[in-house]
């Protein structure tokens, strides 16, 4: 982080679009997601504008900059697995190790654990990216499998780490 700049983590708001959009420009961001080069901006509005029920989408900002985001999100439609939640994560090349991961992983992690009930936390992440996968282990996510081939990234297949956190506590 840089000296005297705080990180603030908060609800993502529709005129936020062109901040997530601006995310999706730097490679190192869009490369450690499923999203495509040359984002359009029109789909982050309309994601924004049209938000889905039961999805949490939260950015980080420094100042007034969005310098990452965040989002929880159902893992399926069945009441079978109302118990789990998926999440995505993005952060600029600039902003990477700055902290910013942290305060956005921390704020998904409180918002599952104590406001939504939710036992389960999973996420993908690519099996090359070990600064993500250290992130994901200090909130107690741990490794359950490998996908080998999973996508197509700059013109290769990577393979992908599935990781999983289960809620240490009752409440």
């Amino acid at each position: 982080m840089l000296p005297g700049m705080d990180i603030t983590v908060r609800r993502a708001e529709p005129e936020d679009f062109e901040g997530i959009w601006r995310t999706f420009l730097d490679e190192s961001a869009y490369g450690g997601t499923l999203q495509l080069p040359c984002p359009s901006r029109e789909t982050w509005r309309k994601r924004l504008a049209e938000p889905v029920e039961a999805h949490y989408v939260f950015v980080a900002c420094a100042g007034e900059e969005i310098v990452g985001h965040a989002g929880l999100h159902p893992a399926g439609t069945s009441p079978r697995r109302a118990h789990a939640m998926s999440l995505g994560m993005a952060v600029p090349g600039p902003w990477q190790g700055k902290g910013v991961g942290t305060a956005l992983l921390g704020t998904l992690v409180d918002l599952a654990d104590g406001w939504l009930n939710v036992w389960r936390l999973e996420l993908t992440v690519y099996a090359d990216n070990a600064p993500a996968i250290a992130l994901y282990r200090k909130f107690s996510f741990e490794a359950e499998g490998t996908h080998r081939a999973y996508a197509l990234r700059g013109g290769r297949y990577v393979d992908a780490v599935a990781m999983a956190r289960l809620r240490p506590k009752a409440p």
